[in-house]
């Protein structure tokens, strides 16, 4: 998940280390941004002379090439304190309630957290390789507490309603997300089935939400790790209202299908192709294939290979837009098509084989794919076998004559 919050402060604040320190999980509900739908975790420290959150979620937004450089996977994120008035304004601001949940720690694990924050912090180390299920804001404090409790941590299950009734990293990610449909039909565009298998409790706990819920009823021994919880600021629902169903990807792909048919109707009947429309559609699907094929083969995101999309999206579909107009590569595009076709099928039953999750606004797509496919594989063929008919005929002729 990314998350943005402030730039790196440029002062710092005196680590506590005493023992007597409270140690918090501070929680922060979703917001309406891309960036912050996942949520965020920090840590709360809290002494007598200090009261700083620690968190893992700090980028620099315009760092050069930032956003070549998160497609590729090598998103540079930073460990920072600030005090805690400075990081509830920023929530307060953007409505996101934000919930502290105080944990039940001996002297001995708080001076086990303190150092491996202090740790943390130090120059040379605040700053890491960003992963988005595996290395992020929610899986470094928990890494932290696990530390410092060892093999006596017992995590919770995560809820069902979060996660789904088998948890993988893509379900609780639809969870989610519920609300944001497109932002979803992109994850499931470009993260391939490398977020598809089941995870363990710990790997659930990506999810900053997901974490609040398994933390309350996770323990130490016989005692349980949170012993109180208190919302440092109460607020209604962040996130946007649900994506009406009739803008949803399902929805406008299905009426982008009605079209296609409809085109290729007036094509069988006329036998003639409407190029237009071929390019058009294959032009979108090749630049995603290009894209697609990018972070397949040159990106470190490792949930983005194996992605059995390739076998539709990629760009040799801008081969279609490329020659559909030059009459003498119309038997190679023809060739093409019945490849393209295979491939649709072959990739629909190794994704249901492979565990790679389909999302419902795929199906259209792939049937507006064949259904254009098919339709320039008949009239060109329709139309060569109508010449060569003529031509026969008119050889024959002029032989009698």
């Amino acid at each position: 998940m990314a998350v943005m919050l402030f730039a790196l402060p440029p002062y710092t604040f005196a680590h506590p280390t005493e023992t007597d320190t409270i140690i918090s999980l501070i929680t922060c509900a979703p917001g309406g941004e891309v960036y912050e739908l996942e949520g965020h975790t920090a840590l709360r420290i809290q002494d007598k002379q200090n009261d700083v959150i620690v968190n893992w979620g700090l980028f620099d937004f315009n760092a050069p090439f930032f956003v070549y450089r998160f497609v590729k996977g090598q998103t540079d994120y930073m460990c920072g304190e600030m005090p805690t008035g400075a990081f509830l304004s920023h929530y307060i601001q953007s409505r996101r309630q934000v919930t502290e949940q105080v944990l039940n720690l001996t002297p001995e694990e708080k001076r086990k957290i303190i150092d491996a924050i202090n740790e943390n912090l130090k120059p040379e180390n605040r700053i890491y390789r960003y992963n988005y299920v595996k290395d992020n804001c929610a899986t470094r404090p928990l890494d932290i507490i696990s530390a410092a409790l060892g093999d006596t941590i017992r995590l919770a299950v995560p809820p069902e309603t979060l996660t789904g009734e088998t948890p993988t990293y893509r379900s609780i990610m639809q969870a989610n997300h519920r609300n944001y449909p497109w932002y979803q039909f992109g994850i499931d565009l470009l993260l391939g089935n490398g977020i598809d298998y089941p995870i363990t409790r710990k790997e659930a706990a990506f999810a900053p939400e997901v974490l609040m819920h398994m933390m309350k009823l996770s323990a130490v021994g016989d005692r349980p790790l949170v012993s109180d919880t208190n919302i440092l600021y109460k607020s209604s629902d962040a996130t946007e209202e649900p994506t009406p169903w009739f803008l949803t990807p399902l929805a406008c792909f299905s009426l982008l299908l009605v079209l296609t048919i409809f085109v290729t109707l007036v094509d069988v009947r006329s036998k003639e192709i409407s190029r237009w429309f071929d390019t058009q559609l294959f032009i979108v699907f090749g630049l995603v294939g290009c894209l697609i094929t990018f972070l397949v083969f040159f990106s470190a995101h490792e949930a983005t290979t194996p992605n059995l999309l390739i076998l539709w999206l990629n760009p040799f579909c801008l081969l279609v837009p490329a020659l559909i107009r030059v009459k003498k590569c119309a038997i190679f595009l023809v060739i093409y098509q019945i490849i393209n076709i295979i491939a649709i099928c072959v990739m629909i039953i190794l994704m249901v084989r492979m565990n790679q999750n389909i999302n419902p606004a795929f199906i259209p797509l792939w049937a507006c794919d064949i259904i254009r496919a098919w339709s320039y594989i008949h009239i060109t063929l329709c139309v060569r076998k109508r010449k060569n008919l003529y031509r026969i005929r008119y050889s024959g002729y002029s032989s009698y004559r």
